[in-house]
């Protein structure tokens, strides 16, 4: 990462992950926030009114801005490609939340319009660039367990809907615990075990309807109309198995959120839901033991991936963000036919993050 430039981004989407992210981004010499959009209009000038010079704008406006350099698209799923595509179509780098999109024929044609635009497109969840998955990997990559041959990914809970005041949209197309929380834990294991060749799928929904726990619509019932619980195995092109559970139809659960396992040891990886969390190795012969934070951005947040992609990293990339889409897409077309699904996409490992300290990659 080189510094000395300042790149204006404008937010579409002021919701809930919003507040993460400017809170990263407040504190970065490399970003400034110039202008903001949303549907509720009141939401973007109350935003715009708590950064220094920033502008609110209709989403139009935003788009077509010559000051903007690049996006950062918050809205839901369902709007992540026309959102896209409108600042790929006025010549403007593009970074989203995830997923990429709602559907992976809609994501693949977000790149493939960045790439005819000559622009660059990047997406979370880059909760993996922080020290613990990138710890995990470094020790991985150095031989601690050997020859990788499998790992496991499991996130069980009873649903979004008993405390998020608006959760619609989990369970409706682009939403489900696979989409939802699934980047995280994908994302994560391409991170440590490379690229995946083809996948298999299982899926059932518990009941068609959910309960909305909290805020001014709590009590009211609302239509489930994806999968709530999904399990899958991930057959990588480096010939490791990861099986992974997703569910909104359970309560909790006491298995390690990752647990990868070679032929020399086995690794605990923390919760990619967060950027850090202690990684525990085990290797053949030994104890568990605790290694110390040795690769990724220290005390980061949501955010970092953008500050890493305006900086040419990029590691956090659209390329990153759809094969994971097309990976959890095959899974939950191969649990709907029942035949494995090989995919048309692939990718290369990103670089690994450097031990990065906060005052650091702020100041970069």
């Amino acid at each position: 990462m080189t510094g000395g430039t300042v790149t204006d981004i404008g937010i579409v989407g002021l919701g809930v992950i919003s507040r993460q992210y400017l809170e990263t981004l407040a504190g970065a010499a490399s970003v400034r926030v110039a202008a903001v959009a949303d549907l509720d209009t009141a939401r973007a000038e109350e935003a715009a009114a708590q950064l220094p010079g920033c502008r609110a704008l209709t989403t139009d406006e935003l788009a077509a801005d010559p000051q903007i350099r690049a996006v950062l698209n918050l809205t839901i799923p369902a709007a992540h490609a026309e959102v896209a595509l409108s600042a790929i179509a006025h010549g403007k780098d593009v970074y989203g939340e995830k997923p990429l999109a709602a559907t992976f024929a809609d994501a693949a044609r977000v790149t493939d319009a960045a790439a005819a635009a000559g622009v660059r497109v990047g997406g979370a969840p880059d909760t993996v660039l922080g020290t613990g998955v990138q710890t995990a990997r470094a020790a991985i990559d150095e031989g601690l367990i050997g020859r990788p041959v499998s790992a496991s990914a499991m996130w069980i809970s009873a649903g979004h809907e008993s405390w998020h005041p608006q959760p619609d949209f989990y369970y409706r197309e682009g939403g489900g615990p696979l989409l939802d929380m699934g980047p995280y834990y994908v994302t994560s294991l391409v991170q440590l075990l490379g690229p995946v060749a083809a996948v298999s799928g299982a899926a059932s929904r518990s009941r068609d309807e959910r309960v909305i726990g909290s805020g001014p619509r709590a009590g009211e019932r609302i239509g489930v109309e994806v999968d709530t619980h999904l399990t899958g195995i991930l057959h990588h092109a480096s010939g490791a198995l990861s099986t992974v559970t997703m569910s909104f139809d359970g309560v909790r659960s006491t298995a390690a959120p990752i647990e990868v396992h070679g032929v020399e040891g086995s690794l605990l990886v923390p919760d990619p839901n967060n950027f850090a969390g202690d990684v525990q190795l085990h290797p053949r012969g030994g104890q568990w033991r605790t290694l110390e934070p040795s690769a990724g951005y220290a005390d980061s947040g949501r955010g970092i991936g953008l500050i890493d992609f305006v900086a040419g990293d990029a590691r956090a990339s659209g390329a990153m963000a759809l094969h994971v889409l097309e990976i959890m897409t095959a899974l939950a077309a191969s649990a709907a036919s029942g035949v494995r699904e090989s995919l048309t996409t692939t990718v290369e490992r990103p670089s690994l993050v450097p031990l990065t300290p906060a005052e650091v990659w702020r100041s970069l």
